[in-house]
């Protein structure tokens, strides 16, 4: 793509945006920034988002938060300028192969634990995409021969236009991020973007007890299944306690570090993923059995007086916290709330009903959550989670567990829930400071 002189405004001035501002310009468009708050970033030039920020250009590149229906972008598309997200971009450079990975819940796990896995067997890799590195920083570290391990959310995909991935796999599908795609079908949409330049030499992994990505065969791209519930071909599935790879047994699920069967699920699909990079099955084994897991993911902070204390502040929609809840016992005391995602929280009934001795609620959704969740558990109003954590410690016996899994976004009260998450941490180590802190154990 030649871009020498195109202006260029790149909307959204965080990590990604601020990558894809340099990229541009390393390749000789005349890109600036745009931004609500117009940040003073040094060497960027960011300009308020109003529509002369954008009246000399002919190119629009969203970042993955801003809504791609902002009444200022549909009034630049009008007058014929093109807009597309930052993984387009990226994708327009980037050398190697491309492993694109998406789902509702689970890609983060999956996609460091693939990277894991190629980086053990030597394979070179490198990973980043909504986790870590913006994928227009991914570009100057590519190289032909390696490959690009990106985890995709629906925001990145749903503006992307030629962006093609090797090795796609869609993980499952449920109710998220409805306060911007509105309908399920169009968040279903928008995940399936990852699919529709694939080619007949492609493949498409895909959850086979999930009917939203069962449904994604109908693009071109090879399918490869994984399955918890049943036999699959080509592909992974969970017999007996047993993980089977092509039919071939690759490990027993009690080798696997990571708590839940969720992250099972997560493990079949990264050595489904990996073994079409190349990745032995005896390689992929041992590079499992020594995956540390991935912070702010059912991830054990501390015990405390009996009491062990986990941090799942990426659990930011309902069905992720149905997944937290699952791989525990009895004995939980639960922190609900944040921002709402328009979720639906009366799901939660039941296993809280069954495994959970309180709700603590957080955050501007608190309401909501306590007027859906009434009579099935008692439900002790926080407001803050510091005052959560304050009142899990005074109330937690020995034996119980404490489980932020809040089934929100974190904007009401912090920066994002990798912010919510340390401080979490901070709270619970801060309370228990006469207690060493161990090292993550079942994390995931």
């Amino acid at each position: 793509m030649k871009l020498d002189g195109v202006p260029v405004a790149v909307v959204g001035m965080a990590r990604s945006g601020v990558a894809a501002v340099e990229l541009l310009r390393e390749k000789g468009a005349d890109a600036w920034g745009v931004d609500q708050t117009a940040p003073d970033i040094p060497g960027l030039g960011v300009l308020p988002q109003t529509d002369e920020a954008f009246a000399r250009a002919e190119w629009i590149v969203l970042s993955p938060g801003v809504p791609a229906d902002l009444d200022v972008i549909e009034t630049a598309r009008r007058r014929g300028v093109q807009v597309i997200g930052d993984l387009e971009l990226a994708s327009w450079f980037l050398q190697g192969e491309i492993i694109g990975i998406t789902g509702s819940n689970g890609k983060t796990t999956t996609t460091a634990l693939t990277g894991h896995i190629l980086e053990a067997c030597g394979i070179p890799a490198q990973v980043g995409g909504n986790i870590g590195t913006p994928p227009a920083s991914m570009v100057k570290t590519s190289r032909t021969g390696q490959w690009n391990v990106l985890e995709l959310s629906s925001f990145q995909l749903e503006t992307t236009q030629s962006f093609r991935a090797h090795v796609g796999a869609a993980l499952n599908l449920t109710p998220d991020h409805l306060d911007r795609h509105y309908t399920m079908a169009r968040y279903a949409a928008a995940k399936g973007r990852l699919f529709a330049k694939q080619t007949e030499t492609d493949f498409a992994v895909l959850n086979a007890d999930d009917p939203y990505c069962v449904a994604y065969t109908s693009e071109r791209g090879q399918a490869v299944w994984f399955s918890s519930t049943r036999k699959v071909a080509p592909g992974v599935f969970l017999q007996g306690g047993t993980i089977i790879l092509d039919g071939q047994e690759l490990m027993h699920a009690s080798e696997v570090p990571l708590r839940g069967l969720h992250n099972l699920e997560n493990t079949m699909a990264a050595a489904a993923i990996a073994h079409l990079a190349g990745a032995p099955p005896a390689g992929i084994r041992a590079a499992v059995m020594t995956f540390p897991g991935v912070e702010h993911r059912l991830e054990f902070v501390c015990e405390a007086d009996g009491v062990e204390w986990y941090n799942d502040s990426k659990a930011t929609n309902v069905d992720a916290t149905l997944k937290a809840i699952a791989a525990f016992d009895r004995g939980l005391w639960v922190i609900l709330g944040g921002k709402d995602k328009n979720g639906d929280y009366s799901a939660l009934a039941a296993p809280l009903r069954e495994k959970a001795h309180a709700v603590l609620l957080i955050g501007a959704a608190a309401e909501k959550i306590a007027a859906q969740l009434r009579g099935a558990v008692p439900l002790i109003a926080c407001g803050t989670l510091e005052a959560a954590v304050s009142e899990a410690r005074l109330r937690a016996k020995a034996g119980d567990r404490v489980l932020l899994a809040p089934a929100c976004a974190s904007f009401d009260q912090f920066e994002n829930f990798e912010h919510r998450g340390r401080e979490f941490k901070r709270l619970v180590r801060s309370a228990a400071s006469s207690v060493p802190v161990a090292h993550a154990k079942n994390s995931s």
